[in-house]
């Protein structure tokens, strides 16, 4: 003998009722990682040693840019003269 078909619905309000309750009481704390200095100095050292490995040794549209001035008479002047010297000079620190 079956008692009571509707129970069974009156025993899922109950179950979603208190799933409900449930996932009220969850904290919502943000979650976190931390990292070490040494893993963040290790992350730096592989991205510069990656972007070195792509990035060519000869820029190619430079060397024609001061390819194409040096051909310019107008551009070679004293004043350019003695700007790459003092630069030069400063860049090997005398």
């Amino acid at each position: 003998m079956i008692n009571g078909v509707n129970n069974v619905s009156q025993l899922n309000n109950v179950q979603n009722i208190r799933k409900t309750d449930n996932s009220a009481r969850v904290s919502r704390e943000a979650d976190s990682i931390s990292v070490s200095k040494e893993a963040v100095e290790k992350a730096e050292a592989y991205y510069l040693e990656k972007v070195a490995a792509e990035t060519p040794d000869v820029r190619a549209d430079r060397i024609a840019e001061v390819k194409a001035k040096i051909k310019d008479p107008s551009y070679l002047s004293d004043a350019v003269i003695k700007s790459t010297a003092e630069k030069f000079l400063t860049s090997i620190g005398l």
